[in-house]
C-alpha cells in the first residue's frame, strides 16, 4: 500500500467496535419492544441490581435469578427493567426477553379452545433467555397455578436460565404470608437455590408521591 492509498474503513463489518455497537442497538431495540412506555426510562440504580445485571451479561448461565421484594410502589419494577436495560446496553451476543405481569401469564396459560396453545405458551416462557415475572404471588393460588409455576420454574432451574421476579410478598416471613405459601415447597426449594440476588425494597409508595425515589 502506498502513502496515497486510502486507509481501510474500520467502521464496518469486521471491526470489533462496529460489531459491538450493532449488538447494543439490536439488544436495546429488543428491550424497548418488551418494555411498557412507563418504564422506558428505567435505570438500575441499586448496586446489587447492577451487579446481577453485570453477571448476567458476562455469563447468563451463572447469573441465577434476582428476586426483588417489597410493598407496592417501592420501585421493584423500575429496577427490574433497569437491570434488563443494563444487560442490553452491554452488547450481549444474544438477547431474548419476555416481560410479563404474573396475572397476565396465568391468563395466557389457562386452557383454551385452541388445542395446544397453553402448552406452546408455557414452552415459550420456559425457554426464553431472559424472563421477567412482575407481581409474582398476587394471583389466587390453586393446584393448577402451583403445578404450572412448578413446571415453569423447574425448567428454568434445570437449564440455568436467568430470571427476574418481583413480589409484594417477602421471600420468608415467620409472622405472615410469604412466597412459599403461594408457590409451594417444590418451587420454593428451587427458588432458594436459583436466587443469587435477593433485593428487599423499602420506602413509601412512590406512585402516591410520598417519600424519596
Amino acid at each position: 500500500m502506498s502513502d496515497s492509498d486510502p486507509l481501510p474503513d474500520a467502521s464496518g463489518p469486521g471491526d470489533p467496535v462496529w460489531h459491538h455497537s450493532a449488538r447494543v442497538e439490536y439488544a436495546l431495540t429488543r428491550w424497548e419492544t418488551a418494555t411498557p412506555p412507563r418504564f422506558r426510562d428505567a435505570d438500575a440504580t441499586l448496586p446489587e441490581v447492577r451487579d446481577w445485571a453485570d453477571r448476567a451479561l458476562k455469563d447468563p448461565a451463572a447469573a441465577g435469578a434476582m428476586l426483588l421484594t417489597g410493598l407496592t410502589g417501592t420501585g421493584k419494577t423500575h429496577q427490574a427493567y433497569g437491570a434488563l436495560r443494563r444487560i442490553a446496553a452491554g452488547g450481549p451476543d444474544r438477547y431474548e426477553l419476555i416481560a410479563m405481569n404474573s396475572a397476565d401469564m396465568y391468563g395466557r396459560l389457562r386452557p383454551s379452545h385452541v388445542m395446544g396453545a397453553s402448552e406452546r405458551e408455557l414452552g415459550r416462557l420456559s425457554k426464553v433467555q431472559y424472563l421477567f415475572l412482575d407481581d409474582f404471588g398476587t394471583s389466587k393460588t390453586s393446584e393448577w397455578t402451583e403445578e404450572v409455576t412448578y413446571r415453569l420454574i423447574n425448567y428454568r432451574y434445570n437449564h440455568r436460565l436467568p430470571t427476574i421476579i418481583t413480589s409484594n410478598l417477602p421471600a420468608r416471613d415467620n409472622d405472615g404470608p410469604d412466597l412459599t405459601d403461594f408457590v409451594g415447597d417444590r418451587v420454593a426449594s428451587r427458588l432458594a437455590e436459583m436466587v443469587s440476588a435477593l433485593v428487599p425494597m423499602i420506602g413509601d409508595d412512590r406512585r402516591r408521591g410520598r417519600g424519596a425515589a
